[in-house]
């Protein structure tokens, strides 16, 4: 039996021909966890093109076949159970759960699929490590010669603490998906559609790990994401997530033709939902209109903080007046307050709790919804090694880069009684 976690190349994974390979999106442990329109798609797009190379693809989503029924827009409530907190959460005083399908129900799905030849296991958040060290050993007790191949964000962030799991082998390297659509047809009854325009980001905000993930910012054909919508809608969806991190770069040239041709087909027939905070200083009177008449749903605004001491981390995305003009705009083509929630950041090095409240005031005055986005420190990026300066066990523990804990119980940055009170006021109806 492997004892030794290899890594292994992309290109090694694409050479595989004639094999039957499994999919696994594993559990979440963590404090909370909300479906954001969230779905594994790196591992998707990977088992779309595995079965474009003559393979036999399957796929067990644990968060999505532990839904406990259907939310706005087709975003879901997942099943989860209270288990104990790991040991380094033992002073924060909140209830500690997994998300996502039981062991039982776990090894009744791997029964039921036809044995495979190997398992591509991905991962997501750093922190939430514990549900993917939890199903490799079921996966071990159940199938125990079949390889586990681990890869996505926590694995690329995070090498060598992911090699300490007990995978076969770990990729690292970064691709970009090239197949035509990621392959949501294993899914049966699907709730939304997701969608990429481009991969990547050519911003360098210090707190992101888009880089990291997709050195080269990539930028896909309309006709591209086109095929990749129209698939899914024909599997029955009504709503589409973009999930890029520049949705409105170069939006004249991309951004406003792929609305064009979804509004003459879809005609508002389908919900459009953009999750990641969009660069507000492109948002125009022409722009915000092709919103509203495209039929997007749901609109974030990344605003971070308005604390010019705070500009660098995030670019320099956006200034007072850029973000005051596009609610403006946005409010004119008929969105609402509520429609117009604006993403703030909280719990970052050197950032003052007076500066947090002075923008949430002035997202309430300038009509805009606040929402608090609470600051995580992410492995390779300048925020993290500041964070990282002040508390070396950040390097060893991914547990403690935790968004929901970080600011208020682990760094001392905040402390909860002025965490609710930022809750409230965000929440209030200035």
């Amino acid at each position: 039996m492997r004892t030794i976690t290899e890594e292994i190349k992309v290109e090694e994974l694409f050479s595989m021909r004639d094999k039957r390979i499994l999919g696994i999106n594993p559990p979440v442990e963590d404090f909370a966890f909300f479906d954001l329109w969230s779905k594994p798609v790196g591992l998707l797009y990977l088992l779309n093109r595995m079965r474009m190379n003559g393979n036999e693809v399957y796929l067990l989503d644990c968060i999505r076949e532990a839904s406990d029924g259907k939310r706005s827009f087709g975003r879901e409530k997942i099943a989860n159970i209270e288990i104990e907190k790991p040991f380094v959460y033992s002073g924060v005083k909140r209830k500690y759960h997994r998300f996502g399908l039981s062991e039982m129900e776990i090894k009744k799905r791997l029964a039921d699929i036809p044995r495979p030849d190997a398992i591509f296991l991905t991962s997501a958040m750093t922190y939430w490590y514990g549900g993917v060290k939890w199903i490799i050993s079921i996966i071990k007790r159940e199938l125990p010669d079949v390889s586990i191949i681990l890869g996505g964000v926590y694995a690329r962030l995070c090498p060598d603490h992911a090699k300490g799991l007990g995978a076969d082998y770990i990729v690292l390297d970064s691709w970009i998906p090239d197949s035509p659509y990621p392959a949501m047809d294993l899914y049966e009854d699907l709730p939304y559609a997701i969608t990429m325009t481009s991969f990547g980001c050519p911003l360098s905000c210090s707190y992101c790990a888009s880089r990291l993930l997709w050195p080269n910012y990539t930028r896909r054909t309309v006709s591209d994401v086109l095929c990749e919508i129209d698939f899914q809608v024909r599997l029955g969806v009504k709503d589409v997530a973009f999930y890029d991190d520049a949705l409105l770069l170069d939006k004249t040239r991309c951004f406003y033709p792929l609305c064009c041709e979804l509004n003459s087909r879809y005609k508002n027939s389908i919900n459009f939902h953009t999750p990641n905070g969009l660069h507000v200083r492109e948002i125009d009177t022409e722009c915000a209109e092709m919103f509203k008449k495209t039929g997007f749903k749901t609109i974030r605004l990344s605003l971070e903080s308005i604390n010019p001491k705070m500009a660098d981390i995030s670019s320099s995305k956006v200034a007072r007046e850029e973000y005051a003009n596009a609610v403006r705009y946005l409010l004119n083509a008929g969105y609402s307050r509520e429609d117009c929630e604006t993403y703030i950041l909280l719990g970052l090095p050197g950032q003052s709790i007076n500066s947090v409240k002075e923008t949430i005031n002035f997202v309430h005055s300038s009509g805009g919804k606040p929402k608090l986005a609470e600051f995580s420190p992410i492995p390779g990026t300048p925020s993290f090694e500041t964070a990282a300066d002040k508390m070396p066990e950040l390097r060893n523990e991914p547990l403690l880069q935790n968004n929901s804990v970080y600011s208020s119980w682990i760094s001392g940055n905040i402390t909860p009684e002025n965490l609710q009170e930022l809750k409230d006021l965000a929440r209030s109806n200035k």
